[in-house]
């Protein structure tokens, strides 16, 4: 089991959902799905004194608050996640009662958190919508040759919410020009050129780049793209 290294761990109450299931040490029962660290060795919840905890699994946030609130004791689970070489919060334990106090807290504002959530909704979709309208309008004004509805595409897909592309990046929300463009050169690169087609045939993603680089900047040039603010493209889009 890999050392505990998360902040958590410090406050001596944290359970681990271990990746291999072991026997606790104290008690040699197993395999345990939950596991607390104690004195270099694995504990079982019993051992540890956390058997009349229950299980939440994290997703609700609001319950999750609720139940910690409610809760005399609680504690965090966690699980290591090998890929990314940390650990992750899977949940809490809390009591029993504390976690049906919280499910009568959430149910009875339940219809109040609905329509909250709906209001965040409508809000965020206002705000993705104006951040790609202008965004579309930066790219018109960067590049007015390009057709009207294909920076509409482009300012669209560069700005979905959560996605991590450009639009969404500070730079683009704050439409600077080479976010605009590094936008603009994406979407030329995989619609206008055979950049794609290269991949498949296993061309290096930097040699395909510099392959289809001349055809890029013809584009752009087609749109207006000024000879004078080349120094502009981001050297990744068309290198």
């Amino acid at each position: 089991m890999a050392v505990l290294t998360a902040p958590a761990a410090r406050t001596g109450l944290l359970v681990v959902q271990p990746i291999r299931r072991k026997h606790c040490r104290g008690c040699r029962r197993g395999p345990q799905p939950m596991l607390v660290l104690e004195d270099g060795g694995p504990r079982c919840l019993d051992c540890a004194d956390l058997g009349h905890l229950v299980f939440l699994p994290r997703g609700d946030t609001a319950l999750t608050r609720r139940s910690r609130e409610e809760s005399t004791l609680s504690v965090v689970v966690v699980r290591f996640n090998r890929r990314k070489g940390r650990y992750e919060r899977q949940g809490v334990l809390v009591e029993e009662a504390g976690l049906a106090r919280a499910e009568e807290r959430c149910l009875a504002d339940a219809e109040a958190r609905r329509r909250r959530r709906t209001r965040d909704a409508r809000r965020r979709a206002l705000e993705d919508t104006r951040l790609a309208e202008a965004f579309a309008a930066e790219i018109l004004r960067l590049l007015p040759g390009c057709p009207a509805d294909r920076a509409e595409a482009i300012a669209a897909h560069a700005s979905v919410r959560g996605s991590g592309r450009v639009g969404r990046s500070a730079a683009g929300r704050a439409l600077s020009e080479g976010a605009v463009v590094s936008a603009v050169v994406a979407s030329v690169r995989h619609l206008d050129t055979p950049y794609d087609s290269l991949l498949m045939r296993g061309v290096p993603r930097g040699e395909a780049r510099r392959r289809i680089a001349a055809e890029v900047e013809g584009v752009l040039r087609g749109w207006g793209w000024a000879m004078d603010r080349q120094k502009a493209l981001p050297r990744s889009s068309t290198r």
